[in-house]
């Protein structure tokens, strides 16, 4: 039984179909690429395995039990962190304040205050942030508010990560750099994780299978290197992907 299993899933905004019956499944400890031309369904369907929209039709399976139409807090809680496009972080709190609220409200208040800075620390380190409690937020690059959002996602104890767009606004370096990032937690944590991504070079070396999207419907998956070689995901993506 895969760790999550996403089954004919679908979702309108009135008469907009905008996913229509995906089907995928993501094992455990495995990296999932999740990609597709803009406008292809990747955030929505995203959002509805994080509880952020409730699906339409179709069943979402996570250890077994059925997570679809839960609140986001609830997803979280049952073990799916996740990170936004977008960082938004509490500006007025320090880099270890801003983590150990994730780990508190992560597992639903359950673990003690000792234990959230704890985990607040180690995600930070995971990361490559300092730990020391006095530091803010002040001058952070993008590079440091994207480690920042990792962690704080890190910090609920996720068995499974939705990684929204990790490498956005980031130089060359700085992707390679997260792009190794998510390879070493899934190795160091055996966290599985979703990866939905533009940049398609840095991408394609560290999944082990893709799921391409198109108008809201699944086109293809199998292994980064038969995407590639595929020539339905060549036309309606990989073709016109400049950063391919």
């Amino acid at each position: 039984m895969p760790l999550l299993d996403v089954r004919a899933l679908s979702k309108r905004f009135g008469a907009l179909r905008a996913v229509n019956e995906v089907s995928f499944g993501v094992e455990e400890g495995e990296i999932l690429g999740l990609i597709g031309p803009n406008g292809s369904g990747k955030s929505t369907t995203f959002n509805c395995i994080a509880g952020l929209y409730t699906p339409s039709d179709g069943s979402i399976m996570f250890e077994g039990a059925e997570i679809a139409g839960l609140t986001a807090n609830r997803v979280c809680h049952r073990g799916i962190g996740r990170t936004f496009q977008i960082p938004r972080p509490f500006r007025n709190l320090t880099l270890l304040e801003n983590v150990a609220l994730s780990a508190f409200f992560g597992q639903d208040r359950s673990a003690t205050r000792q234990a959230c800075w704890a985990q607040a620390e180690e995600s930070l380190a995971l990361v490559g942030l300092p730990t020391d409690g006095r530091i803010t937020l002040d001058g952070l690059g993008a590079a440091a508010l994207k480690k920042l959002e990792l962690a704080r996602a890190l910090a609920t104890q996720p068995r499974l990560l939705l990684a929204d767009e990790s490498l956005n606004g980031l130089d060359h370096r700085e992707m390679e750099q997260a792009a190794d990032m998510l390879g070493r937690i899934r190795r160091e944590k055996g966290i599985a994780i979703i990866w939905v991504e533009h940049i398609m070079g840095v991408l394609m070396r560290v999944v082990d299978r893709v799921v391409v999207l198109d108008h809201g419907e699944v086109i293809f998956a199998g292994t980064p290197k038969a995407a590639q070689e595929n020539a339905r995901v060549i036309e309606v993506y990989l073709g016109t992907e400049t950063d391919a």
